[in-house]
């Protein structure tokens, strides 16, 4: 296959493969609805991969919690209202996002603590090194070293 073919194919099917989770049998006929419920599946974690959002599963269960959001939604919920009913339901594992709770706070700030903490000893061990390599060459050379250099020189 031809590198522009290859191109195309990849284009035009590589990316599809999400839009296909959704059956059109799901699909709301309120535009505005329907957003909203893709914009929710898309922060929800299909509990059966768990590496994808309920949008992109084929999963019967990530179907069904599709199913269940567009019935939510058009009974009036709101979307938090959906999102806490899921989250009741299946604990906050189901977000793909978790919440910034203290139960979370490791998850959110461990990453960015141990960054700093890294850089933090990198800056200290150049640092250390630079001062140690600043007293190396200031002392003084000692009898025996000035024998030896004495030594080399007259042998130059």
């Amino acid at each position: 296959m031809s590198m522009p073919r290859l191109l195309i194919f990849v284009l035009l099917f590589g990316f599809a493969g999400p839009a296909f989770a959704v059956d059109p049998d799901e699909v709301l006929p309120d535009l505005a609805l329907e957003e909203r419920a893709r914009d929710l599946s898309t922060e929800l974690r299909c509990l059966v991969c768990q590496n994808q959002s309920i949008d992109d599963s084929d999963a019967p269960l990530a179907k069904d919690l599709r199913v269940l959001i567009r019935q939510r939604l058009t009974s009036g919920d709101s979307d938090a209202q959906v999102i806490d009913f899921v989250v009741a339901r299946y604990g906050e594992f189901v977000l793909l996002r978790p919440r910034f709770a203290p139960h979370t706070w490791a998850l959110w700030l461990g990453t960015p603590l141990l960054l700093v903490l890294g850089a933090t000893v990198i800056v200290l061990s150049f640092r250390r090194r630079r001062s140690e390599a600043a007293t190396a060459t200031a002392s003084p050379l000692s009898a025996k070293e000035k024998k030896k250099l004495k030594k080399i020189m007259e042998e130059a």
